[in-house]
């Protein structure tokens, strides 16, 4: 097999990985090198000269000329006579340099240099689809379903590279069906042996994200900055956003007429619910504005162990806090303050007498209700002198009655 043939059998590799032809003759020339090292221990006395406009390589073998019958080794020294059949000028010391043809290695050692060319090749391809992907970290990849396992689902690109979309990297109401086209983030791309492993997310907030910049023109041209993206995956997000001209509404630009610009977002992320609020320096309104449309009577800022208190009608409680706690937690971390609820105890909050039939005689109960006072908050707002005047009730039992209410109610 000549050089010409050797090159060629790798052709149709060179071209299905769309590798040029300087890196593969840099792979040749590395290539023949490993083999020599195999072959004479070292490549200390070769010299290999690729050619790509040729397509073409040559191997020379650097010898010493020695006196005859003093050459210990063959393949490093020539001895003077031998050198002078070729050139009669040669002297003894000189270098002597040869042409060592590729079949000359023997088809054992070619077929060996095929191998080794091939994991060359092979390493070259990891290497290049390494660096291809690092790149694209926080990126938008679509794949086609190529197989479905219980931990991970397996997708091929256009180019027919392998992405891995573990189970915990999936929205929890997503379905696939093998042989449709799906988007997610690339999350991290490392060597799993010596192959490179390209995980990708759905799940990520930076997934969300890049979903916003393809839907909105102006985020993507930077128009409508996005500061914060926080989300329960599948459940719901809220996204901050802010605008450098004050005339725009960075708010409106982002959800759009009747939520057109939103849904194609809420719609690839399977119906998860997007509140998107416009950002503030001021913290107090950052997290009024993060908690949403609930109604707060005050805030109380530690800014130094970023802790916020939120006071709230008692009514307003549960939707402070969300299903599942999932409404003050994404407003804690989208504001970057730990919130807490305060519950504000409005007029309306009382409690029938009758509830602290357990704990009060009913016959007392009953001079209250005789005189109208039917509620804790109608006992505890009298003194116990104008009840002395009301009820026929020892003053000690009055005192015992409000014990009781203060402690069960106001408690």
């Amino acid at each position: 097999m000549d050089n010409i043939a050797l090159i060629e059998s790798f052709g149709d590799f060179k071209d299905e990985k769309g590798i040029s032809k300087i890196d593969l003759m840099a792979i040749i020339e590395d290539s023949l090198k490993t083999l020599l090292r195999k072959r004479f221990d070292s490549d200390d006395h070769f010299d290999v000269i690729v050619n790509p406009d040729k397509g073409d390589f040559q191997i020379f073998l650097n010898k010493t000329i020695v006196e005859d019958e003093m050459s210990e080794d063959d393949d490093l020294e020539i001895e003077i006579s031998e050198a002078k059949k070729i050139d009669p000028t040669f002297e003894v010391g000189e270098d002597f340099t040869m042409e060592i043809p590729v079949a000359q290695l023997g088809r054992r050692n070619i077929l060996t240099l095929k191998q080794i060319l091939a994991t060359k090749l092979q390493e070259h391809n990891n290497a290049m689809l390494y660096e291809q992907f690092r790149d694209k970290i926080g990126e938008i990849v679509v794949g086609e379903i190529h197989h479905i396992r219980h931990k991970h689902v397996i997708l091929l690109d256009d180019e027919g590279n392998e992405f891995i979309l573990p189970k915990e990297n999936q929205i929890p109401s997503d379905f696939f069906k093998k042989g449709e086209n799906i988007r997610a983030i690339v999350e991290t791309v490392d060597f799993k042996g010596s192959k490179p492993q390209i995980i990708i997310s759905r799940t990520a907030p930076k997934f969300l994200e890049k979903l916003l910049e393809l839907e909105i023109p102006e985020i993507q041209d930077g128009t409508i900055i996005l500061k914060k993206v926080v989300r329960i995956p599948g459940e719901k997000a809220k996204i901050a956003v802010d605008a450098y001209d004050d005339r725009i509404d960075p708010v409106g630009a982002c959800v759009g007429v009747k939520g057109s610009r939103i849904h194609g977002v809420v719609r690839e992320l399977k119906n998860e619910n997007i509140d998107v609020i416009q950002w503030s320096k001021n913290p107090e309104i950052l997290v009024k504005r993060a908690l949403g449309n609930v109604t707060i009577n005050k805030i109380d800022i530690n800014e130094d162990a970023n802790y916020a208190l939120v006071y709230t009608p008692v009514e307003e409680i549960s939707k402070v806090i969300g299903k599942q706690g999932q409404n003050i937690r994404l407003a804690s971390w989208l504001s970057g303050y730990e919130i807490d609820v305060y519950r504000e105890s409005s007029e309306d909050d009382d409690v029938e007498l009758r509830e602290f039939n357990d704990d009060i005689e009913q016959w007392i109960l009953d001079e209250f209700k005789k005189v109208g006072l039917t509620t804790a908050k109608s006992v505890l707002d009298k003194e116990t002198e104008s009840l002395l005047n009301m009820v026929d009730l020892e003053e000690e039992t009055i005192e015992e009655v409000k014990r009781i209410l203060r402690e069960e109610f106001e408690d």
